[in-house]
């Protein structure tokens, strides 16, 4: 078992009991307690933003060089990477995931924090091209305070991808880690507190405020020092910040939900195909933004494809995440897994065919985790509730098409365009396709690849704005132009 962090909240510089109710952090492959933290309230949040407020604003962090900043991303990095199988092994107790997975997880982390600071090193501000007696030039700054609000499903990656870049444009950061899967969050705001200390630098820069997002989330979204909110989470919760944000005139990037079509052309490479799908939904249990959860398959192969598809899915090996065979691993909570149920029962309602899976796993070894047998169905439209709502588990839906426009119309009937999947060998459709499909991210013959240097949104009710890419640093900073004059005539009216 992984060292659980003693500490429940990091607020202002100092770690602490948060003032709030207790809540249980709990291991879904056992049913375990894990431990018992203490959330943060509203009163925390304040004493926090107010301290990262006065740190932002002391000469020792503004005035700091970008090369010196980038200095101290690249040590959270090294210290990310020095403790990489302690954060993976906390964060497969606190989520279930595999440890295959949470290793990976770890080390995109600390690339997150070098690319980062490469990127830092390498920007720019700009002279502008002057129209009269003076040099215009355009510079960036911090904003100041930011909010980093992040789900469950992958916690230490997506905290790098907020913090590295709110730290490189010179902010301070109020990190609110999901309630179910605090513990890595906190095992991380260690190394970048002590990165902090020994750069000498306020490490009120830096905080992380555990518990629920009705209290803690609503807190660092409404708090008047806050300048911008980053947020990865479901729809209804990014619409709220939106409102909040635009109250408030602050600039938010929203990255929401996901019904994503991965597509299975008639010429398509049928090995690469079936595992590429297989990958794409029952990969972290389905828990995943951009899973590939609607399978349209072209008409003259959907029986084929569907019948070796569900023989395999069958044979996916379903355990605990500490396991180096497992394939398909807990969901993050008994309480989630029981909604992944709910929908699946929907499905049978709405008159869809259950194919393989749609039940927790029997036996022993299963019966007090948050286990559920990765899931095919089949029989229902493309205007099914099943087949438009984001489950957020092992839970594939499968539909045939007839021809391009069919798909494309089918595809694209969607209230989330996130991302997308194409297998093919037709180069041509491929781009045709991947043009045409209303989503931030296309996939073509691979799926679920990433990279920092990549930006990464979506479309519709999947969100607002991007993460990552090579101008990942301006999305928090603000812009200012600066004219400098060069003529020495007095302007008209002086005196």
């Amino acid at each position: 078992m992984p060292r659980i962090p003693a500490d429940e909240v990091l607020v202002a510089g100092v770690w602490r009991r948060g003032r709030g109710a207790a809540f249980r952090a709990v291991n879904p492959a056992d049913g375990s307690l894990l431990t018992e933290l203490h959330a943060a309230t509203a009163e925390d949040v304040d004493e926090a933003a107010r301290a990262a407020a006065e740190a932002a604003a002391d000469p020792a962090w503004r005035d700091l060089l970008p090369h010196l900043r980038a200095r101290l991303l690249h040590r959270i990095a090294d210290l990310v990477e020095n403790h990489a199988d302690e954060l993976a092994a906390l964060q497969t107790a606190d989520t279930g995931k595999s440890l295959t997975e949470t290793r990976a997880l770890a080390a995109s982390a600390a690339g997150t924090f070098r690319y980062t600071a490469a990127a830092l090193e390498t920007m720019e501000d700009s002279l502008t091209p002057s129209r009269g007696p003076y040099v215009t030039l355009s510079v960036h700054e911090p904003i100041g305070v930011v909010g980093a609000i992040n789900p469950w499903n992958s916690p230490i990656a997506s905290d790098a991808q907020k913090a590295a870049p709110a730290l490189a444009g010179g902010n301070a950061v109020l990190l609110k880690p999901a309630e179910w899967t605090s513990l890595v969050s906190l095992a991380f705001g260690r190394l970048v507190h002590q990165a902090l200390t020994e750069a000498g630098l306020p490490t009120a820069l830096f905080s992380v405020l555990t518990g629920s997002g009705r209290v803690v989330g609503d807190a660092i979204v409404k708090h008047p020092l806050v300048g911008r909110i980053g947020f990865t989470g479901g729809t209804t919760t990014g619409r709220a910040i939106a409102r909040h944000a635009a109250d408030k005139l602050i600039p938010a990037s929203l990255e929401l939900g996901g019904k994503s079509p991965t597509i299975v052309r008639e010429d398509a490479d049928l090995e690469q195909a079936l595992a590429g799908v297989m990958f794409g939904i029952f990969s972290s249990s389905g828990q995943s933004c951009i899973a590939g959860s609607r399978l349209f398959v072209h008409r003259s192969r959907y029986d084929a494809f569907l019948g070796e598809l569900v023989e395999r899915v069958r044979k996916l090996r379903v355990g605990p995440g500490t396991d180096p065979d497992t394939q398909v691993a807990p969901l993050v909570h008994h309480k989630h897994r029981d909604a992944v149920a709910a929908y699946v029962d929907l499905a049978r309602s709405e008159g869809g065919r259950v194919l393989c899976g749609g039940a927790a796993p029997g036996g022993a070894a299963y019966e007090d985790g948050a286990y559920y047998l990765p899931t095919v169905i089949d029989g229902l439209p493309n205007s099914a509730r099943t087949c438009q709502e984001e489950i957020f588990g092992p839970v594939l839906v499968a539909l045939p098409y007839e021809d391009e426009d069919d798909l494309i119309a089918q595809a694209n009937a969607s209230d989330y365009g996130l991302a997308c999947g194409i297998w093919t060998r037709d180069a041509r459709a491929a781009w045709r396709l991947a043009r045409r499909i209303e989503a931030g991210t296309v996939w073509i013959n691979t799926y679920k690849q990433f990279s920092i240097s990549t930006p990464f949104g979506g479309m519709k009710d999947s969100g607002l704005g991007t993460e990552k890419g090579r101008d990942l640093i301006r999305a928090y900073q603000r812009q200012k132009s600066v004219y400098w004059g060069t003529d020495a005539t007095p302007l008209p009216w002086a005196t």
